[in-house]
């Protein structure tokens, strides 16, 4: 009797801690988003060096899909995994690691749909455009500010509001501090572990770092920004190396060993952020203290280490690299001229086969520097010359306000008037079945199409007192078709409606025309477009 007594007592007990287990709730079985991020911490060993001691992988599976990833040390005897699931379902993982503490754990956790804001990660599509994950078309209209991150907390806060009302939905932006024109601020948090610090005779401070440790405070403030990013649907440019440092903290000089193992580190961290691109530097052939065969090792090791093969590019100063490499899957391109004018933004993205981005063109401000006083129109113009085309642009602003920042640098507040212009724009070519291209290269660099039922033509400076209703022959629809048009002031931001409507005729030399060579007036303004759209008859 005694004995089934025991029996009962020690069933009840399993039970009730059984109970207990399934009740509780591990953070680690939460389900995951499609395109989310799943993290794993684990406690391990924080004697030596653990940057450089330890090293710590995970394979994730789901079916018959397995995908190997890097952890890292985040400080304080802690390491983490961070993981992004592309497919919906159970994924189960198990750790690989030199240190016996981090090796063999294992775990699982479901992956759901993705919320409706929730799109996935930017990649390439027909070639020259880009789309999210889920098939959604994604423009490019970006803005920069180089070194918002590295600015007081006041000033990112306001950065992150004042994009919350601008029309970009891409920054470009640096891993490291900045030392430029007008741009002179000490950080308050650096990447690395400070050996010792001395002042100068000229009162700048001169650092000693350990590039053997990482400051793992400085990269979680990173991630915390880029979130704040995504939250904003804003996709991070992200700038590995910069060459705005000029000896004043030495991270542009830190010898191909320690530039690797940044890179592992950076990758490692940042990857499974689905709005992370990376752009291997800015202005890479400025960077003296790196040869040019070293982008080819830097690129690879970028490519090699990301399992999502995030968007990666490399930005000229005024030698363009090898963009049609493996690693490159767009061109970032600094170049003004390229969008000045009708018939140049194509000719880059014929010769690469890639999508183009101009991420620099020269930005709209009132600096005596000739890359930075744009008039607003011209940084307006530079959008549309470059949509037109079949390839995109970003903005810069830099005017000097006193007792304000220089948002192209620092970010904070945008004073322009192109951002609403570019935003208009934006509005326009999401309204589009598809992306633009021209509809004659050849021939004719003023008419894009999104199709053969929607055009887009762009007058930019030029003014005249009408327009002869006409289309290139190639991707033009049938005769007898039937459209109607809207004239668009692209300064005042405004749609008319045409009256009259415009049917097709038979080609002529290698162009349509209206069966009545109609015309539309214009006023006598520049900056004006037409938007054409297919009826029924």
């Amino acid at each position: 009797m005694a004995h089934q007594t025991l029996s009962k007592i020690l069933f009840l007990l399993l039970f009730s801690i059984s109970i207990l287990a399934v009740a509780q709730i591990d953070p680690a079985q939460k389900p995951v988003e499609k395109w989310g991020l799943y993290e794993v911490s684990l406690p391990g060993p924080s004697s030596g060096n653990p940057f450089t001691d330890v090293q710590l992988t995970a394979a994730f599976s789901s079916g018959s899909k397995a995908i190997v990833v890097t952890g890292f040390y985040d400080g304080n005897g802690t390491y983490k995994i961070r993981f992004m699931p592309n497919e919906t379902g159970k994924w189960s993982y198990r750790t690989t690691s030199n240190a016996k503490s981090l090796a063999g754990k294992s775990g699982s956790f479901l992956c759901v749909a993705p919320s409706a804001n929730n799109h996935g990660p930017v990649k390439v599509w027909n070639t020259y455009h880009f789309q999210y994950a889920n098939g959604k078309p994604y423009y490019p209209f970006g803005t920069t500010a180089y070194a918002w991150t590295n600015q007081s907390e006041l000033v990112q806060e306001q950065t992150l509001a004042t994009l919350k009302k601008a029309p970009f939905n891409k920054i470009r932006m640096c891993v490291f501090p900045k030392t430029y024109s007008y741009v002179d601020e000490e950080p308050t948090i650096y990447a690395y572990e400070e050996k010792s610090r001395t002042k100068g005779p000229n009162g700048m401070i001169k650092h000693e770092w350990d590039f053997t440790r990482f400051n793992p405070a400085f990269f979680q403030h990173l991630e915390k920004r880029i979130a704040d990013l995504a939250r904003l649907n804003i996709e991070a440019d992200l700038i590995i190396f910069h060459p705005y440092d000029k000896g004043r903290w030495g991270f542009d000089n830190m010898g191909m060993k320690n530039d690797l193992a940044y890179i592992k580190y950076l990758v490692a961290r940042l990857s499974a952020y689905p709005n992370v691109w990376w752009s291997m530097a800015n202005e890479f052939d400025y960077i003296k203290t790196k040869p040019r065969d070293a982008w080819d090792v830097y690129s690879k090791a970028v490519v090699d280490a990301d399992p999502y093969h995030h968007l990666c590019s490399i930005h000229n100063g005024s030698e363009y690299y090898d963009n049609w490499k493996p690693y490159f899957t767009h061109v970032s391109i600094q170049n003004g001229s390229t969008v000045e004018d009708f018939g140049r933004a194509v000719l880059l993205r014929d010769a690469y086969r890639k999508p183009v981005v101009y991420d620099e063109v020269c930005y709209e401000g009132n600096l005596p520097q000739r890359w930075g006083h744009l008039s607003p129109e011209e940084m307006t113009e530079a959008f549309w010359q470059g949509v037109i085309a079949g390839t995109y642009v970003t903005h810069g602003e830099t005017y000097r306000t006193p007792g304000d920042t220089i948002f192209w640098a620092e970010g904070g507040k945008l004073h322009g008037q192109s951002p609403d212009r570019i935003g208009f724009l934006r509005s326009l070519v999401e309204q589009e079945p598809g992306p633009l291209e021209l509809a004659d290269p050849w021939k004719d660099h003023q008419t894009s199409q999104a199709d053969s039922a929607h055009y887009l033509i762009y007058f930019g400076k030029q003014m005249q007192p009408e327009w002869l209703f006409s289309l290139p022959k190639k991707g033009a629809p049938a005769a007898g078709s039937v459209f109607k048009a809207e004239l668009i002031d692209t300064w005042n931001m405004t749609i008319t409606p045409i009256p009259e409507i415009f049917r097709l005729t038979d080609v002529k030399d290698y162009r349509v025309y209206d069966d009545k060579m109609q015309k539309i007036r214009l006023p006598m303004r520049p900056y004006l477009a037409i938007r054409l759209t297919q009826v029924k008859p």
